[in-house]
């Protein structure tokens, strides 16, 4: 177990996970813009120029190190029906050793919300984590009104652990944020997943 190849697809029964593509620029911009003002409240600060091409090139440049690297690994989540982009999601600050842990990090588009899609994503990428790169823990953490996003860690079995205050900058103020882990395949007996 251990680092995963860049062309790894997830399928599940109505999602296709995989790596992001320089092909996709042109749909997840266009997604990430039509649900700016639903994303926004809940993330980092976006740059002016967080559509661009520009941006794009450079955001999948470190998206492919850090795959390469096993440091994260970032996704985008499609429809299997329709190919059409609703979300992405990302395992970063991959520690191994000890820890073998990362966090988790998800959005989506604002019309693909009540779906269902991020709860049948974030439940198979954590079945990958666990048997194909060997993690034995994912972390994720929200702000406390982001009741749907809590609801999807739920509902994918991670726990609340507790409560960070300041813990990250969203839409460009320190916020506490509520954390939650997922014990992975194997975490309880110290075995692999």
């Amino acid at each position: 177990m251990g680092q995963a190849r860049r062309d790894t697809v997830i399928r599940t029964e109505r999602c296709v996970i995989r790596a992001p593509r320089q092909g996709d620029y042109t749909g997840w911009a266009r997604l990430r813009a039509e649900s700016r003002s639903f994303l926004e409240p809940w993330e980092p600060k976006w740059p002016d120029d967080a559509l661009s091409i520009d941006d794009w090139r450079m955001r999948l440049r470190a998206w492919r190190e850090g795959w390469d690297a096993d440091r994260s690994y970032v996704f985008l989540i499609f429809e299997k029906g329709t190919a059409a982009l609703v979300g992405g999601l990302s395992l970063t600050h991959v520690r191994r050793g000890p820890a073998m842990s990362a966090s988790l990090g998800y959005w989506l588009g604002a019309r693909h919300e009540g779906h269902g899609f991020m709860r049948e994503a974030v439940e198979a990428v954590c079945q990958w984590a666990g048997t194909i790169i060997g993690l034995m823990r994912i972390e994720a953490a929200t702000v406390p009104e982001n009741n749907r996003s809590q609801t999807v860690l739920r509902a994918c079995r991670f726990e609340r652990e507790g409560y960070a205050l300041a813990y990250l900058e969203i839409a460009g103020v320190r916020r506490d944020h509520v954390l939650f882990a997922r014990r992975l395949s194997g975490a309880e007996d110290g075995g692999p997943g």
